[in-house]
C-alpha cells in the first residue's frame, strides 16, 4: 500500500525520485526501494515523506490513495479532509460574522460564488444572538422531502466545518457539491476507507449514495431549521389509536353531561 501511495504522491507533485529524495534528504535509491516496495520507511524517514506531501500517516499507510478518484494535482489539497480552507464571509459595524442566507435564486449559483468575496458581500446577511459566538454560520434554503422533518421550503442553518475527519456518522450537514449543488443529508465519513461520504435520506424513498470527497466544495454542521410548517407528530398507529380512543371517550362523557344537564 505505502509503496504504490508514495509512487502515486511524487507523480501528484510532478517530480523525478531524484527530486524527492534530495528535498527529504535521503538517497534517491533509498526512495526507490520505498515506492517498489523491497524496503519500508523507518519512523524518521515516515515522517519526513508525511510532512513533504502534506498528508497524515494514517492516512499513507492504510488508504489507497489512487482509488479515491482524485486528480493528482488537486489530491495534496483534498484528499485527508484537514486541509486548511478559507472562506469568504462578511461582518456587522462590531467585526462580528454575519449569518449569510443564500437566497433560492441565489442557490443555483453557490457552487461558483461560494469562495467569491463579492459574491458573498451581496447576499442577505442577518445575526442570531443565541447562536455560539466565535463561529461561522450560513443559511440555506431546503428543496425537496428527502430529509424529514426539515420539509420543502425550510431554511437550513450550518455550522462552517473546516476540518472534514470531524463530520461525524448519521449527522445532518448541508454538503456544497461541484455537480449536485447545495444537498442536506444525513452523512456518513469514508475519507479515510476510500475518499466518499456516504449521503442519506430520513425519507427512506431515496436511495443513500456516494460522493468522492474531491466533489465537494463545502461542509456545513447543521444547527437549526426555520420553516412555515409544524412538523408530523412522532406517533405510531398503536399511539395514535389509543389518543383516537381516549377523545372518543372524553366527547362521549361530555354528551352524557349535556344530556344530564
Amino acid at each position: 500500500m505505502i509503496s504504490a501511495n508514495l509512487k502515486y504522491l511524487r507523480k501528484s507533485k510532478a517530480k523525478s525520485q531524484e527530486e524527492v529524495a534530495n528535498d527529504i534528504s535521503i538517497k534517491r535509491t533509498t526512495l526507490s526501494g520505498y515506492e517498489n516496495g523491497s524496503a519500508e520507511p523507518n519512523t524518521d524517514y515516515l515522517l519526513r515523506l508525511s510532512d513533504y506531501y502534506g498528508i497524515t500517516v494514517d492516512v499513507l499507510l492504510r488508504q489507497d490513495l489512487s482509488k479515491t478518484g482524485i486528480p493528482a494535482a488537486d489530491f495534496i489539497s483534498q484528499v485527508s479532509g484537514a486541509s486548511l480552507r478559507i472562506i469568504a464571509t462578511t461582518v456587522d459595524r462590531d467585526n462580528n460574522d454575519n449569518i449569510e442566507l443564500v437566497p433560492l435564486k441565489a442557490r443555483a449559483g453557490y457552487t461558483s460564488g461560494y469562495a467569491d468575496p463579492e459574491y458573498i458581500r451581496v447576499l442577505p446577511a442577518f445575526n442570531m444572538p443565541f447562536l455560539s459566538p466565535g463561529k461561522k454560520y450560513r443559511t440555506f434554503p431546503i428543496i425537496g422531502d428527502s430529509m424529514p422533518p426539515v420539509a420543502d421550503g425550510s431554511w437550513v442553518t450550518g455550522e462552517y466545518l473546516e476540518n472534514w475527519n470531524f463530520i461525524k456518522n448519521g449527522n445532518p450537514y448541508i454538503i456544497v457539491t461541484k455537480d449536485d449543488g447545495i444537498v442536506f443529508k444525513s452523512v456518513y465519513n469514508q475519507i479515510d476507507d476510500d475518499g466518499t461520504l456516504l449521503l442519506c435520506s430520513t425519507n427512506p424513498a431515496y436511495e443513500p449514495y456516494e460522493i468522492a470527497i474531491h466533489q465537494v466544495l463545502e461542509v456545513w454542521k447543521f444547527t437549526h431549521y426555520i420553516s412555515s410548517e409544524l412538523p408530523e407528530p412522532n406517533l405510531d398507529r398503536s399511539e395514535i389509536a389509543s389518543t383516537v380512543m381516549h377523545l372518543q371517550r372524553e366527547v362521549n362523557k361530555l354528551k352524557n353531561t349535556m344530556r344530564k344537564a
